[in-house]
């Protein structure tokens, strides 16, 4: 009886742990701390260029718009590159669309170049979604494929405190026509290091084994075909977490900080403090997926995201700056959780030659939620009451918990399975 494995996928689940798998995790994290330090400062960055470049409150609400519109693009087209010609060469491309136009963003003669440029970065970002994520499910080990693919996202927060720490120290410390160049010429070169990083990182061998030739429209055809259960439940958490993650980070600083005596000088310390939170959370999730299972840990934080608005409602209503912060420690931890066990689940249930393009949809749909819930927030808030607007963003964090609920009670626990048993098993029953 032959009991060595017969396959690409069996080989690749019965490695151990190695230097390889700890250098893949690092290479492809950094492409979250990148994304999370883009989102973070840009907030910094627009009070410096209202001033300078005297920009209206609209054209400024266009330049987080376009941000989203870009990484719907990125996420979506990049997403069916990735599968056609492989993810290798699709997360070193992103990469070099990312750090050339963040740093070309910082020598932006005005604002009009400025909202062009950074709708390509986007487009580098979000395609990174599809090809990172693809590469960390098919590449590492099945038992520890949770926590490896939560532990690349965990970059996430680290971005976050390090878009505060250079808005303290670059943006806040040197001239105002300075420093916010110089923070995104930061950004680009951090990317140049995890270009050369990522340039010893193989090829998918799952991908070299199934790849795919379909042109773009028969490729979402097949995917929409043969997965329509997993599109569904892909694009619902992704359009949950997008809505309630951006919704919460849109809402804090332009009604509920100001509210409590928050001033911009002293949001960074804010934030800061607000990312141990999602720092915890997110290590939580890594353990849980692969110890708890995928099931349990995705419906588990989404829940206690909804149920963290509540607090952050209470805290926002009696205006104490204390009780906020502790609120968005908690609702950080919540939140930065749900999105970190959803990703490596929903990764991991597309088949191998529709993984990018699935991963890819799912974030391009998230991003109309992250694009609609600000301004819907602030009107609401503003119509009638915060409250209202948290739990406007309980409701969105509870779309999410209740798209899993179909899937604990007829879908599959995808812990410590192959790729392949995975795939064949949601194949029987057409999900």
């Amino acid at each position: 009886m032959n009991d060595q494995p017969n396959s690409v996928g069996e080989r690749l689940d019965q490695m151990d742990w190695s230097s390889f798998h700890t250098r893949l995790t690092l290479a492809l994290g950094i492409a979250w701390l990148l994304d999370s330090f883009e989102v973070n400062i840009i907030g910094s960055v627009l009070a410096v260029l209202k001033k300078i470049w005297a920009i209206t409150e609209f054209q400024s609400s266009l330049l987080v718009s376009v941000w989203l519109i870009g990484i719907m693009v990125g996420a979506l087209f990049f997403g069916y590159l990735a599968d056609r010609y492989g993810r290798r060469k699709l997360f070193l491309i992103t990469l070099l669309i990312y750090s050339f136009f963040t740093l070309i963003s910082a020598i932006s003669p005005g604002y009009y170049w400025f909202l062009i440029f950074r709708f390509l970065t986007a487009i580098g970002v979000g395609a990174e979604y599809s090809a990172i994520n693809s590469a960390i499910s098919e590449m590492i080990p099945a038992r520890f494929r949770g926590r490896a693919n939560a532990w690349v996202m965990n970059f996430w927060p680290i971005g976050g405190v390090l878009a505060a720490l250079v808005s303290l120290f670059l943006i806040s410390a040197l001239p105002a026509t300075i420093g916010w160049r110089l923070s995104f010429g930061f950004g680009a070169i951090i990317a140049v290091f995890t270009l050369w990083a990522r340039r010893h990182i193989p090829e998918s061998p799952r991908w070299l084994a199934k790849r795919g030739e379909r042109p773009f429209w028969q490729q979402l055809k097949s995917l929409l075909q043969r997965c329509p259960g997993r599109l569904a439940i892909g694009c619902a958490l992704d359009f949950s977490e997008a809505s309630g993650y951006y919704g919460i980070f849109a809402f804090l600083p332009l009604i509920v900080l100001p509210k409590a005596g928050i001033s911009a000088e002293k949001m960074p310390w804010f934030f800061i403090i607000g990312n141990l939170g999602a720092a915890v959370g997110g290590i939580l999730a890594a353990w849980a997926l692969d110890r708890v299972g995928r099931k349990i840990t995705v419906m588990s934080f989404y829940l206690l995201a909804a149920l963290s608005m509540f607090g952050m409602a209470v805290a926002t209503r009696e205006e104490s700056a204390a009780g906020i912060c502790a609120a968005f420690i908690v609702a950080n931890f919540c939140a930065t959780g749900s999105w970190i066990s959803a990703y490596p689940f929903f990764s991991e249930i597309f088949p191998t030659d529709l993984r990018s393009t699935g991963i890819g949809f799912s974030v391009a749909f998230g991003r109309i939620g992250a694009a609609i819930a600000p301004p819907v927030l602030v009107f609401i808030a503003s119509r009638w009451t915060p409250t209202a607007g948290f739990a406007l963003l309980a409701v969105f964090w509870l779309i999410g918990f209740f798209a899993m609920i179909p899937w604990s009670i007829h879908g599959i626990e995808p812990r410590g399975i192959a790729l392949e048993t995975i795939e064949s098993e949601l194949a029987k029953v057409n999900l």
